[in-house]
């Protein structure tokens, strides 16, 4: 299990995370989300014993990170896949993560073959590896130990959909035997197939968390009319705040059967009324951390 309580980050005047609070359970994969820069790494890196909060605690089975008698045997880690000593050789990675935690030898052999790294890839340089091998190999290292928990900072980058399907498989795996995960990741399809819990972040703040079924189905309705102004102004005279979601289309936040009893007082035809969980991970996502993405426009302006 992992406990995050009331998290607080500051550097100087600006605040990384602010009053973060949530769980990842055992047996469930945990959804952590949130724009470029809305304090995901280093709500992460306070978690592993990287950075020192403010205020606040995280804590792993129950105890900080550096409390851990042995971290590697209880919490896999993987927050760059890219800060692996170039110089050794894939297997010489695991060799010393092997040593250090007091495991059988065999073990570096077992993790090169869970991982699919062929003997002549595992006796390469990591300077010469790809992005996909390399998070291969770093997710080989978070699990050498055969930990309860894994924390998950973007495991997928470099990885071709083969692969990425393989990484899927083998974190549900790990959660359906009791596992606890804690899984980044920008690609939210991903996310939307295997997590069971989301934390959404922006800004530094918890902006939703929740299982993912009932965030999905408390995002609202999706509602197609030929006259979709004069529909917004209806639900806005009922309190129902509503976005335009394409041509003919808005997103309201009502159940269907609300929105379309609106509708029919208002006289307007329907063209499509549905939940709009069918709209995806993506489209919630987008709402929940809107005052947090950055504008295209303004960044070609700067």
């Amino acid at each position: 299990m992992i406990e995050v309580e009331a998290l607080t980050k500051r550097y100087g005047t600006f605040t990384a995370v602010d009053d973060v609070t949530f769980r990842a359970e055992p047996g469930r994969v945990t959804g952590f989300l949130g724009p470029n820069g809305a304090g995901k790494s280093t709500t992460m890196r306070i978690l592993v014993g990287l950075a020192t909060p403010g205020a606040g605690s995280a804590k792993v089975l129950g105890r900080r990170f550096a409390d851990l008698p042995n971290p590697g045997l209880e919490a896999g880690v993987l927050l760059d896949a890219s800060a692996q000593h170039a110089g050794r050789t894939g297997r010489e990675v695991l060799t010393i993560a092997q040593r250090f935690m007091g495991l059988p030898p065999g073990r570096v052999e077992e993790m090169l073959a869970l991982v699919g790294l062929t003997p002549t890839e595992a006796g390469r340089r990591v300077r010469h590896y790809s992005l996909g091998m390399r998070q291969r190999l770093g997710i080989a290292a978070a699990l050498i130990g055969d930990p309860e928990v894994l924390v998950l900072d973007e495991p997928a980058n470099g990885l071709d959909p083969a692969g990425i399907r393989w990484m899927r498989d083998l974190l549900r795996g790990h959660a359906d035997r009791g596992g606890t995960v804690l899984l980044s990741s920008h690609l939210l399809h991903e996310i939307e197939v295997i997590a069971d819990d989301l934390v959404v972040i922006g800004n530094g703040r918890v902006v939703a968390q929740g299982a993912k079924s009932a965030l999905l189905q408390a995002a609202g309705s999706v509602v197609r009319t030929p006259e979709p102004e004069r529909l917004a102004l209806a639900l806005h005279t009922e309190g129902i705040a509503s976005s335009s979601t394409g041509p003919e289309a808005l997103r309201a936040e009502a159940e269907p059967d609300v929105v379309g009893r609106i509708a029919f007082a208002a006289g307007l035809p329907v063209l499509e009324l549905r939940p709009a969980d069918g709209a995806g991970l993506e489209e919630m996502f987008l709402e929940l951390t809107a005052d947090t993405q950055r504008d295209p426009r303004d960044e070609a302006a700067a």
